[in-house]
């Protein structure tokens, strides 16, 4: 299902009281294998701030706590692709064993900073997504 996968490091400030990683740090180790993801795919580059694209929806299911010291890869997939927005999944888990810390899912929208509006996905990120992921180009 997922065919990029990015390694995270849970390090002691990432824990709440209780001794596991705060629930909002899920939604960060999905941002770090979501800039990794498209990295990887040649599609952003530190420093790029003209064109890109901004998060418009996210949503986390917490199943097993992670604790400190614990091996955490996130799984990342472009699921959808649409006219002027992208569905991405995500799946936190153990390495080794498989077990599944989290699943998440995130929307968003392709965005020019310089005209501060939404715009559509560039015909070029899109062929590069769907071909990697074997999904449609979208519409």
């Amino acid at each position: 299902m997922f065919r990029f996968y990015h390694p995270v490091t849970v390090r002691f400030s990432d824990l709440d009281l209780l001794g596991h990683v705060n629930n909002a740090r899920y939604l960060t180790y999905m941002e770090q294998g979501r800039v990794a993801y498209f990295r990887h795919l040649g599609l952003r580059r530190a420093g790029e701030l003209t064109f890109g694209f901004i998060l418009a929806h996210a949503a986390v299911d917490f199943l097993h706590p992670i604790r400190l010291d614990a091996q955490v890869r996130v799984g990342v997939r472009v699921a959808r692709l649409g006219r002027k927005s992208f569905t991405m999944t995500y799946r936190l888990e153990q390495p080794e064993s498989g077990v599944v810390y989290a699943t998440g899912e995130t929307v968003q929208v392709t965005y020019d900073y310089r005209q501060e509006q939404t715009v559509p996905i560039p015909e070029a990120w899109r062929q590069i997504i769907a071909r990697f992921e074997g999904i449609p180009p979208g519409p």
